[in-house]
């Protein structure tokens, strides 16, 4: 009988592991299935430029599977038993349950609320194509108004500060502001800081910093303060929240959900289950969690795949290099910066600005979706074989 792996969600960091599997593994020891509620491949990392009105291509999970021996079910994950070891999903035809003997949970994050009423039903976010196209169809209109509109962005992090300056030059007739919680590029270097307020200023962008939100209307957005805020679309980058399944399913996690792993990405309590990407709790090589981020569905991608072929054919498995080296973060397409941060995870007073910074991130972005096109790029004449008992040396060594 086949060893059964399943992976759940098919973004960077889900179709990464399916594919590089697959590449190493032979087909006649493995069957390997991914879920995936959406049909297509979600550039998460440009969801801010779609709603701003580019055209992002599509890719069609079918499309990038095919070829692969990787089977591809088109359905939500409803519930993840790890004593019984099956997944229940849902899809057009009812759903039912998915059996396996390895699973890769990369259900990744979504967006949080926060606990701010009107949230979920007035405020728009940039966390989901679908999404992202309903802003989109949101901004057209106000454009189709010919008065402009007033777009408020809540939350500084990176997907804030790159929502806000891909509307404002996008859309010059909008009027953008950007609600910051505190200082605006807090954990940028002082130069930085600097290059990200001129482009703000550039770009007609409206900074309230130190401003928390209270609640969120169809019309406005109301301030701890008291402060009222106009609003014709409201974009909420405040923060984001992990699937509550790995818990409820009694899979070891952190408070926010956040399955916790060991160096390798194996649950602590359930040897079985991988989780990568956002979805893992995983300590980086300094010591300290890892961020959310692409960065860390890559490293702990790669982790993982190392570890589910070193575990099933007996194999040394390979350390990879767990480590977040900094920020890339886009101001529109002609402007950028590539913040480094050093073994504490504080931003080095170096930093590179400008069309470099642009066109790195843009490389980068180029790279990332030329990986997961290419699963199984290079695949070996001669694909590993499983082990007699693929788990009898699973602690052999960690190289």
């Amino acid at each position: 009988m086949k060893h059964r792996i399943v992976v759940l969600g098919a973004c960077y960091a889900g179709a990464y592991v399916a594919g590089n599997v697959a590449r190493r593994l032979s087909p006649a020891d493995t069957e390997i299935t991914v879920v995936n509620a959406e049909p297509d491949f979600v550039e998460r990392l440009r969801m801010h430029q779609l709603a701003a009105g580019q055209e992002i291509e599509a890719r069609k999970l079918a499309d990038v599977f095919a070829g692969t021996g990787i089977r591809l079910r088109l359905a939500r994950v409803t519930a993840v038993d790890p004593e019984r070891q099956v997944v229940a999903v849902a899809d057009a035809d009812g759903g039912g349950e998915l059996g396996y003997d390895t699973l890769v949970y990369a259900l990744g994050s979504h967006v949080a609320d926060c606990g701010v009423p009107g949230v979920a039903e007035h405020a728009f976010h940039v966390t989901a194509r679908p999404a992202a196209l309903r802003l989109r169809e949101r901004l057209d209109s106000l454009d189709r108004r010919g008065e402009g509109g007033r777009v408020l962005v809540v939350g500084d992090g990176l997907t804030g500060i790159e929502t806000a300056t891909e509307f404002a030059e996008s859309r010059p007739g909008l009027s953008v502001t950007l609600v910051a919680r505190g200082e605006l590029g807090a954990r940028l270097s002082a130069g930085a800081r600097s290059h990200l307020r001129r482009a703000c200023d550039r770009l007609g962008i409206t900074v309230l910093e130190h401003t928390s939100v209270q609640a969120v209307e169809a019309t406005r957005v109301l301030c701890t303060d008291g402060t009222a805020l106009a609003s014709d679309a409201t974009v909420w980058t405040a923060g984001f929240a992990i699937n509550p399944i790995a818990a409820a399913g009694g899979l070891e996690v952190t408070e926010n959900g956040q399955i916790v792993v060991d160096g390798t990405m194996r649950s602590v309590s359930h040897p079985n289950v991988y989780a990568v990407g956002d979805s893992a709790y995983a300590i980086g090589d300094n010591g300290r969690p890892l961020p959310m981020s692409c960065a860390s569905a890559g490293s702990t991608g790669r982790q993982a795949t190392d570890a589910i072929v070193g575990r099933l054919t007996g194999r040394k498995i390979t350390k990879s290099k767990l480590d977040y080296p900094g920020n890339h973060i886009s101001l529109g397409r002609r402007d950028g910066i590539l913040q480094m941060v050093d073994d504490r995870a504080q931003a080095k007073p170096q930093y590179v600005g400008g069309r470099k910074a642009a066109r790195i991130k843009s490389g980068i972005l180029q790279i990332s979706l030329w990986g997961i096109s290419h699963p199984t790029f290079g695949m070996p004449r001669r694909k590993h074989r499983l082990a007699a008992a693929p788990d009898a040396t699973a602690e052999k060594a960690v190289a």
